[in-house]
């Protein structure tokens, strides 16, 4: 079903811990695209960069609590985790701090942190907004916890905006178990459940069968009867998902509801990137528990892999992929950061200790090194 691994990944830290292998070719996508794949994977409490390093890759670990959707906008980032959202701004003028200097072409350390507490924060999006000064990015979030979309400010948790018409009530009992989220033409446009449920924990009960893909605008149901399905995303002209539970990598057609299978993989498919002819997915390890158990993918596969895969979606087939063996086994979100060796600070770091963002007038006063 694809290639033989060629090598083992480079990694800081602790290599036997998170150890990886990958084919040849994937470092040169990376290069062709110029740009770096974040993964969070909350199983193991980590965001990897995962990053062409000539012809080697590279996977740079930050440790995090539960991280699990990450969005990136023009100059910044964001990251959901356990109970907070971080956003991270870029400040590539710190690379000088870095070694070696020359070779990061991006930086990105934390501005905000915003505590939400425990609404299983999904997937997020960046998506455009108008404010007083025109057209600008305002930061979309699945609260799964509430069953809704969510936005933030600075007085409350979070700020409701958004949920499905067959959820009756705004409650913290995961009543559909929403979790993916698209974004067409700068817009929130759909999104994934589990289930078209209202009871409490209602999906678990027709899991494998009873997923929807939603339209944000009208409320209508898009498709129905798919299994587990996640990472909506719209990309060169159609709608793409991931069915979980059947391990694939799909097309819907948003008039029809049709979906058609574009291709099979050896692992629950969780998360989601384009870049160009190529389709990054996410692949997870999952157990058989009441969540994971009597699923399509667990009768067509004994041995389920974790890492990434490419797929050229020119021709359906696998175009390398890099396979963790080590303490990852689940991913749940994968994004493209238009970099191609980024730094990013966990927030505790001598890095964010000793960095400062001031503006423009105060820099004048303080020179250069003030940065």
């Amino acid at each position: 079903m694809h290639p033989p691994a060629a090598t083992a990944a480079t990694v800081i830290g602790n290599p036997e811990a998170f150890r990886s292998v990958y084919t040849a070719g994937f470092p040169d996508l990376l290069r062709e695209i110029g740009a770096t794949l974040l993964v969070s994977t909350y199983q193991s409490g980590r965001l990897i960069a995962v990053r062409a390093d000539g012809d080697l890759l590279n996977t740079h670990f930050r440790a995090f609590a539960s991280p699990m959707g990450i969005a990136i906008g023009t100059h910044y980032l964001a990251l959901g985790i356990q109970r907070h959202v971080w956003e991270y701004r870029n400040q590539p003028e710190v690379s000088r701090k870095l070694d070696p200097p020359e070779r990061h072409d991006a930086v990105f350390l934390p501005r905000l942190c915003h505590a939400t507490g425990d609404i299983r924060i999904h997937e997020m999006v960046f998506a455009t907004a108008a404010d007083a000064d025109g057209r600008a990015e305002e930061l979309w979030l699945v609260n799964t916890r509430f069953s809704c979309l969510a936005g933030l400010d600075g007085e409350h948790s979070f700020v409701p905006r958004w949920r499905p018409r067959f959820v009756t009530a705004l409650a913290p009992d995961d009543r559909c178990h929403l979790n993916g989220l698209a974004v067409q033409d700068g817009r929130v446009r759909y999104v994934t459940a589990l289930g078209a449920t209202d009871t409490p924990q209602g999906w678990r009960e027709g899991k494998a069968h009873g997923g929807v893909l939603l339209d944000v605008p009208s409320g209508e149901i898009v498709a129905r009867g798919l299994s587990m399905p996640h990472s909506p995303r719209w990309h060169a002209g159609r709608l793409w998902v991931l069915e979980s539970g059947r391990g694939t990598l799909a097309t819907v057609d948003p008039a029809t509801g049709r979906l058609d299978t574009v291709t099979e993989l050896p692992g629950f498919t969780r998360g989601l990137a384009f870049a160009g002819p190529y389709a990054f997915v996410g692949l997870s390890q999952i157990r058989e528990t009441n969540i994971f158990g009597g699923l399509p993918l667990t009768e067509r596969l004994q041995e389920k892999l974790c890492g990434l895969w490419a797929v050229d979606l020119r021709t359906g087939k696998i175009a390398g992929f890099l396979r963790f063996e080590g303490l990852v086994q689940e991913i749940f979100d994968v994004q493209l950061l238009r970099a191609r060796w980024p730094e990013i600070a966990e927030p505790d770091s001598d890095l964010v200790a000793g960095s400062f963002a001031l503006p423009q007038e105060a820099l004048a006063e303080v020179g250069v090194g003030g940065r």
